[in-house]
């Protein structure tokens, strides 16, 4: 399972993306950050919501330049069905990965065995391929594509200037260089 700080190996999978069905690695996306946003089940109640929120929000992701990935353990086949049958899905722009046999949720974590399905998990990862931020909820608690991209900016500032987030970071607020000085003194 993977940590925070850890290097992602190459994740190879079959996905539906831009109308088609294909072959996505990891590996061709190296030197961006990508975001992979893990859910349940196609064809559900809370996942639609997600995943619509977050095709509302993908072109803010490419500004920032990242690439979202959503995983599920349904099939490449199933992601292009529920494409064209819901409104909601079909604004979906980014890859929607295949995952039937549950290896790529067991290796992040959000693998439940009894039910077949994931979590409901958020993993940002650096362009070295480092995993820099992980959010896992229950099966019944939606997420925020809002605060995805927040996570996603804190990493990105952090990385670009060498300093911390404090709690509720934006953009355009100071970050803090940690140090000796600042003990005590928040």
């Amino acid at each position: 399972m993977y940590r925070i700080g850890d290097k992602i190996e190459d994740i190879k999978t079959n996905a539906f993306h831009q109308g088609d069905l294909k072959e996505i690695k990891m590996s061709d996306y190296e030197g961006k950050w990508r975001v992979l946003f893990f859910y349940p089940a196609d064809f559900t109640f809370v996942c639609p919501t997600e995943l619509g929120e977050m095709a509302d929000y993908y072109d803010k992701f490419v500004e920032e330049g990242a690439e979202i990935f959503s995983v599920s353990t349904d099939s490449e086949f199933v992601h292009m069905a529920w494409h064209e049958a819901s409104p909601t899905i079909a604004k979906i722009r980014f890859p929607m990965l295949a995952d039937p046999s549950g290896k790529i949720s067991r290796d992040f974590g959000v693998y439940l065995e009894d039910d077949g399905v994931a979590l409901r998990g958020t993993f940002v990862i650096d362009p070295q391929g480092v995993l820099k931020a992980v959010e896992i909820h229950d099966l019944d608690i939606g997420r925020s594509a809002k605060e995805a991209l927040r996570k996603l900016q804190a990493a990105k500032f952090s990385a670009a200037h060498g300093q911390v987030c404090p709690a509720s970071w934006e953009p355009g607020d100071e970050g803090m260089v940690p140090g000796k000085d600042l003990v005590g003194k928040i």
